[in-house]
């Protein structure tokens, strides 16, 4: 062969004009199907777009942001409010920079939202809070840089959640006795606040009282097993409405008198107990794919059953169930509307009531519930992302 002729060979088409012609225009069909996908999503996404930019009257959620976001919460109050949210943007801040791969796709996405609110046009927000917002941006950044130049431990860290936490209901629940902190009955909490309390306390209780519960599931002491398979299979039976009629109607007439909780909190241990049952159920499937191997060679090298749980057994189960795990939470996330069923005004509640509210509003319905679904989706995708990076990092799902 004449090595001239190499020179006069056509050059390769470029990588991305490669894998276009491999796969959207291999045949005929597949570039009629991709013609086809192509026209029908250019129709939906500039209808869509047109829609939400000319047609929609944002109204309703311009001129309700504050309702939307804290509810009925004092307004003079609110300066408490931002302490426990300040307290929030710098721990996870430290988080995203002590654990990149794992928070970083929360901490931009609550950036982006504290910079979407403070600089939207037309809302009903203060100049004092969009200031707010666009400053706690930045000690999210703040705070991430200081923990990629000093990390910070991280059972230090773990701690610092754990007492803002505690810090932050205080402030938000005030004390009779201390002037400062008046107490803020929880019936007058609404919107975004009420719906990130709900998911996030019922994620985080939740989550040990499911593994407790596998755990038990797979005892050897009957009454524990018993106990828990029974505890289970009850919980997993009913729906979550159910669940939350249980607790804020019933339970309360077998307590005492003086003994009496908010609606919010009632929901709340309602939806600990119902996602716990399937978390347990998550975890007990990731138990049993543990080869029993791993339990011989164990008490081979004389470990006991509490560290052949904790240290072997159990870190590979939670690996191995990472995506139903935080499907679940996921799950939860969104089920937090159920709550409006039991009187707590968590963020679809209000919607719901601003449109009835108002009869300047009627007719806007599909505008409050995209922007309520839009606030799901954007939260529920950065669980979703985080996830995939967990796993990533686990190497779960590679050989």
């Amino acid at each position: 062969m004449d090595l001239s002729t190499h020179d006069q060979l056509p050059p390769a088409p470029p990588a991305f004009l490669a894998w276009v012609r491999q796969n959207l225009f291999r045949t005929w069909y597949d570039s009629l199907l991709t013609i086809v996908s192509c026209v029908v999503v250019y129709l939906a996404l500039s209808g869509a777009i047109r829609w939400v930019f000319t047609t929609a009257d944002w109204s309703p959620i311009t001129q309700n942001m504050t309702l939307f976001l804290v509810g009925q919460y004092p307004r003079d109050e609110l300066w408490r409010l931002g302490i426990a949210v300040g307290l929030v943007s710098f721990f996870l801040g430290l988080s995203w920079g002590l654990w990149s791969g794992v928070m970083r796709s929360f901490a931009l996405t609550l950036i982006g939202f504290y910079l979407f609110l403070a600089l939207l046009p037309g809302t009903s927000l203060a100049a004092g809070i969009r200031l707010f917002l666009g400053l706690n941006a930045g000690l999210v950044v703040l705070s991430y840089w200081l923990a990629r130049r000093w990390p910070p431990p991280s059972n230090y860290l773990l701690a610092g959640w754990i007492v803002s936490a505690i810090v932050g209901f205080f402030l938000l629940r005030g004390h009779a006795a201390l002037p400062a902190l008046e107490r803020v009955e929880i019936n007058l909490w609404g919107g975004l606040i009420v719906t990130a309390i709900l998911a996030i306390g019922g994620i985080l209780i939740s989550f040990p009282f499911g593994v407790l519960l596998a755990l038990g599931r797979r005892s050897t002491l009957p009454v524990v097993s018993a106990f828990s398979t029974a505890f289970i299979e009850l919980i997993r039976g009913v729906p979550l409405i159910s669940i939350l009629f249980l607790f804020s109607l019933i339970v309360p007439l077998f307590l005492p008198a003086n003994m009496r909780f908010d609606r919010m909190l009632r929901a709340l241990v309602g939806m600990i107990v119902f996602s716990a049952a399937y978390t347990a159920e998550n975890v007990r499937g990731g138990l049993q794919a543990i080869p029993s191997g791993q339990y011989e060679a164990a008490y081979a090298i004389g470990l006991r059953n509490l560290q052949i749980t904790l240290l072997i057994v159990l870190p590979q189960a939670l690996r191995k169930v990472i995506p139903a795990i935080v499907g679940q939470f996921i799950s939860l996330f969104k089920d937090t509307t159920l709550a409006s069923g039991v009187a707590v005004l968590e963020i679809l509640s209000i919607g719901r009531s601003v449109l009835q509210g108002n009869p300047e509003y009627i007719g806007l319905q599909a505008e409050v519930f995209v922007f309520v679904a839009a606030i799901f989706w954007i939260f529920s995708y950065s669980m979703s992302v985080s996830s995939r990076r967990i796993e990533t990092q686990l190497g779960v799902g590679q050989s």
